[in-house]
């Protein structure tokens, strides 16, 4: 299989938010989709509500042994997809290479939250809460259209954005883990990567 053209960590300016351009080259980012898009045919994509009922602009789906999903009955992570009843896929091995490679954390992830943005989709910011070791890192892996990422430090205050390109991978660690996330918006075209168009990120973490 392809894998990562040597890692190289980029400042971001916010302690703990660490970020890795370019991490997977162009043929492990297509070796990686080819597995997320079989991964999706067993557990489809599919748009989540909010537990006020109103729909995410994103559809989701998971790998792992558990993911997170939102609902009416609130957020939560659990073993089996929502529409189909059945276990989450297994995460691709490039996938659990890259959290140790990267994170250096001593036990693997057991959830991924797969996001596919499609026209304008977008997330507001929110903090990443539902885990039950919020010391573990989340690992973030982007392909396709590149997104306006935005960013800010947990107890308030202002914000940054950057652009995440296809291949690109950050991270949440320490003084970051809690910070305030979001995608503006897309840049449309910017990849040729996803079939129709689009942005698929892969959320890694431990949620046990």
């Amino acid at each position: 299989m392809a894998s990562m053209s040597s890692p190289r960590e980029t400042p971001t300016g916010l302690p703990g938010f660490r970020l890795w351009p370019g991490a997977l080259d162009a043929a492990a980012q297509a070796v990686l989709l080819d597995q997320v898009l079989a991964a999706a045919r067993t557990a489809p994509f599919y748009r989540p509500v909010t537990p006020g009922g109103r729909p995410f602009s994103v559809e989701m789906t998971g790998l792992g042994p558990l993911a997170w999903v939102s609902d009416r009955a609130g957020y939560r992570y659990q073993p089996t997809h929502p529409v189909t009843g059945e276990a989450w896929p297994p995460m691709p091995q490039a996938l659990l290479d890259l959290w140790d490679a990267l994170t250096g954390w001593p036990v693997p992830p057991d959830a991924c939250l797969v996001n596919l943005y499609r026209l304008d989709a977008k997330m507001g910011l929110h903090q990443d809460r539902d885990e039950a070791d919020l010391t573990a890192p989340v690992l973030s892996v982007s392909l396709g259209d590149t997104a306006v990422f935005r960013i800010g430090a947990a107890e308030g205050g202002r914000t940054q954005s950057l652009k995440l390109a296809s291949g690109d991978v950050c991270a949440l660690t320490g003084p970051a883990r809690l910070a305030r996330h979001g995608i503006d918006r897309l840049l449309a075209g910017s990849s040729q990567l996803v079939p129709g168009g689009g942005r698929i990120n892969l959320t890694l973490r431990r949620a046990r």
